[in-house]
């Protein structure tokens, strides 16, 4: 988007994930696009990033990460009155109603919330991390899932079979490691995964980890408020709309959410009251670019997508002659 409205851009990308970065920049060399155009650096957030921010060349900043960073951003260029789009963390609802199988197939529910669940080891912002499910089905549906995450097992990701890969990093699978620690610390019950899993071949060194999933936690437990960014759900029962509701809105988070009903009356007045800059109904990761992206609270500042991208990446003017 910001191409497209005439800027050149310089992309840092994660120093964890350069790889992807670096391809862009090659077919974009490939394409022909004209020498400083798009310019890709690497390095660390404290070097590259902090420098970027602090240029007074650099008029707008486009973030998405976690959300300490996007704070530390926030911080850097206030005085600099610089324009500010921030694409943050989220801890993810997802209400799970008595009358979720729509089409008669419950099976399709289960397996859409557990594509929601685990996609990318749960490596993806908008992943439902906290599974709220109506007691009437509770049991039926934990055990659905629990049945369909013992047959999910990380595997070398070249494999074309492979339907879980790794962690991105050490660092990272340490930190989603205490995660379960505390879980279980705080009297969380593990129904299934819960431990790393070693590989053969070029794959013994990764890491990578079983799909998890925790019950029995209250929702003001740290693995219930804080994100973790893994394959790990926490799940609980909720009685009642208004229940639900308010499970979902306990959270310093409102990026996205997912309501599973037939009722579309029910799913309207949530889709209204949540406080998600997203909310998909019967569905996950159904995106149309020009529709509006981003979150509430901690989960950022500001919208992409569609005009809302064309009014960040451009400056409004107001010209009047009068004749």
């Amino acid at each position: 988007p910001a191409l497209a409205a005439g800027n050149c851009v310089i992309a840092k990308p994660s120093e964890v994930t350069p790889k992807t970065a670096y391809l862009l920049g090659k077919i974009c060399q490939q394409a022909g696009l004209p020498n400083g155009v798009l310019n890709i650096l690497h390095g660390t957030g404290a070097s590259i990033g902090s420098a970027i921010c602090a240029h007074p060349k650099v008029k707008a900043i486009s973030f998405t990460g976690g959300t300490k960073t996007g704070a530390a951003i926030a911080s850097q260029v206030a005085s600099q009155f610089k324009k500010l789009s921030l694409e943050l963390g989220g801890k993810n609802p997802a209400l799970i109603f008595a009358d979720c199988d729509y089409g008669d197939n419950f099976t399709k529910t289960v397996n859409e919330v557990f594509r929601a669940s685990f996609a990318n080891q749960g490596q993806i912002c908008l992943c439902s991390s906290r599974l709220y499910i109506e007691r009437a089905i509770y049991d039926k549906f934990k055990g659905a899932l629990i049945a369909k995450a013992q047959t999910l097992t990380p595997q070398d990701p070249l494999d074309e079979n492979s339907q879980m890969g790794a962690i991105v990093s050490q660092d990272h699978l340490t930190k989603i490691k205490n995660y379960i620690t505390l879980a279980k610390q705080a009297d969380g019950v593990i129904l299934c995964g819960g431990e790393q899993v070693q590989l053969s071949g070029r794959c013994a060194q990764g890491y990578f980890l079983q799909p998890t999933i925790i019950e029995n936690l209250p929702n003001d437990a740290v693995c219930n408020q804080e994100e973790i960014f893994g394959p790990v759900i926490t799940l609980q029962a909720f009685d009642n709309d208004e229940q639900a509701l308010a499970l979902a809105n306990n959270s310093h988070y409102g990026l996205a959410a997912t309501i599973w009903t037939n009722n579309l009356t029910r799913a309207h007045y949530l889709a209204e009251q949540l406080q998600t800059g997203i909310v998909w109904i019967n569905c996950w990761l159904l995106r149309d670019l020009r529709t509006p992206f981003g979150g509430m609270k901690h989960s950022g500042v500001g919208r992409e997508g569609g005009y809302e991208a064309m009014r960040f990446f451009t400056e409004t003017k107001n010209v009047c002659i009068k004749y």
